[in-house]
């Protein structure tokens, strides 16, 4: 047991924000990163949570409630954040919605945290929301932190083993 500590405490760290049922979070667990803090508000992703990560710190709140210096520091912040208000097959309502100004809780999280890295995953109309205004305004957010920001609208079905093909806009920050 001792030995299966250490290996643990030396992969890179993930906090998950909007986990749900750690659909991402398997992702990089399975990659080798140990995903130790997570946050989700649905009662019912949360249990599924928990049985599916029982060994991480799931903190069961509406993200706008957490004390940012309660997250502990991490090599990663993962986050897919809600995509409703963006979404074509929504009212696009994006900033003007309160779901869609959730993305500033990242940003207020990693500003504490201070991750080397920033996942993000939401809807392929991500990109294009508002005429571009959107995406540019989270890219903007992204850099004024000082990260290098990297996005693609891909399908994961082509990186992995998944029977779904549906386009997502992935962000990676560095």
């Amino acid at each position: 047991m001792l030995l299966k500590r250490r290996c643990e405490m030396d992969k890179p760290t993930v906090v998950s924000l909007f986990s749900g049922i750690g659909g991402i979070d398997l992702a990089f667990e399975q990659a080798g990163f140990n995903v130790t803090w997570a946050n989700e508000c649905d009662k019912f992703a949360c249990i599924t949570y928990r049985h599916n990560f029982p060994s991480c710190t799931l903190v069961e709140a509406d993200i706008r409630s957490v004390d940012e210096k309660t997250v502990p520091q991490s090599d990663v912040i993962a986050a897919g954040f809600p995509c409703q208000s963006f979404s074509v097959m929504g009212y696009q309502r994006g900033f003007n919605d309160a779901r869609g100004n959730l993305f500033f809780e990242i940003v207020r999280i990693a500003k504490r945290v201070q991750p080397k890295v920033i996942f993000l995953e939401n809807v392929r109309n991500l990109i294009n929301h508002d005429n571009g205004r959107t995406f540019i305004t989270i890219f903007n957010h992204l850099s004024e932190l000082g990260y290098y920001v990297k996005y693609a609208v891909q399908s994961p079905h082509t990186h992995a083993n998944i029977p779904q093909e549906r386009n997502r806009t992935f962000v990676v920050a560095f």
